[in-house]
């Protein structure tokens, strides 16, 4: 079942986590992973206000979890530790 990466940000260093955010595309798309919210309009209605929400639809939860632990995604992750606080997970689609 296709499943979605949900990630919650507040960028710190928006010059290291512009090196992370050219990085992640790739890693994504590499893994079968697709932008459906990036950035956009959202509104706040319960917990931690977060400015920065990106959506990513994966073809599984297995390859959205296999995206986050490759190589590829962790070097992009580098540059986003120490310039953002994040919340990040995956959720499978019914």
């Amino acid at each position: 079942m296709p499943a979605l990466w949900i990630a919650h940000v507040t960028v710190t260093d928006e010059e290291a986590y512009a090196k992370y955010a050219k990085l992640a595309g790739p890693a994504i798309a590499k893994h079968g992973g697709e932008f459906i919210a990036r950035g956009g309009r959202y509104v706040q209605l319960e917990g931690r206000d977060r400015p920065r929400n990106v959506v990513a639809r994966f073809p599984s939860v297995e390859a959205a979890e296999t995206c986050y632990h490759s190589a590829e995604y962790q070097e992009a992750l580098s540059h986003a530790r120490g310039a953002s606080e994040r919340e990040l997970l995956i959720v499978e689609t019914t």
